[in-house]
């Protein structure tokens, strides 16, 4: 664990727990990888390995499919492949998905102790809401993803509705992150940011984007908060 605080437990005034999802909660990188590449073989384009569909994502379906597609939004099949992908990612999303080891037991525990939940991705809304009720539906009732209405991340739109939703406030919110967005999402937001380094971004990396504290394994969120 690498942390901002003191060490004392200063974070003990958080009582608001906002999570992302892919990278975060949920191992979601094969699927994401099946789709992508369903939807590319389907045109003839050429395919794209779990490496590079890693590093792709993060700010929503459309920038993952624009990286994805040779040329991008300028190729002419993009939004052919952007709408197989969104079908196809929608029926197959919960194939290979899981929760990384140790979150189920991290959620139940902050259940446990009365903290208040939920999820705020940059993956179509649909999918976000179908996940969380699949994996985590019993701990988490609050979960928003990308829409027409709500700007992506890393506008704070989604963040501060979740902090609504949960009828708390941004002085008692955490958001936990694997990404230099989530860091940035956070920042916009005015809210602390912790940064896990078991999803789809390096530590290395995570620390030159900002990061101020960073865990390995969930359960050192307990030890935070």
């Amino acid at each position: 664990m690498n942390s901002g605080d003191d060490g004392n437990g200063i974070m003990n005034k958080y009582d608001t727990i906002i999570f992302d999802m892919d990278g975060t909660l949920l191992d979601t990188l094969e699927d994401l990888t099946d789709s992508v590449n369903h939807a590319l073989a389907y045109f003839g384009l050429p395919m794209r390995t779990m490496k590079e569909i890693r590093s792709f994502v993060g700010n929503g379906i459309k920038q993952l499919i624009d990286l994805s597609v040779p040329d991008g939004k300028d190729n002419a099949r993009f939004k052919d492949v952007f709408d197989l992908f969104a079908r196809h990612y929608s029926g197959n999303c919960m194939k290979k998905t899981s929760p990384y080891p140790g979150i189920l037991e991290l959620l139940q525990e902050l259940k446990n102790e009365g903290h208040k939940l939920a999820v705020v991705s940059n993956k179509f809304d649909d999918a976000v809401k179908d996940l969380n009720r699949h994996f985590f539906s019993k701990f988490i009732s609050a979960a928003i993803g990308e829409k027409k209405d709500v700007r992506r991340k890393p506008a704070p739109d989604a963040l501060l509705s979740a902090i609504d939703q949960l009828k708390s406030d941004k002085g008692k919110t955490v958001y936990v992150g694997d990404s230099a967005i989530d860091i940035q999402t956070a920042k916009n937001a005015g809210v602390r940011c912790i940064s896990v380094t078991w999803g789809f971004c390096e530590k290395e990396f995570l620390a030159a984007s900002g990061a101020e504290i960073m865990i390995d394994l969930p359960k050192e969120l307990l030890g935070l908060i």
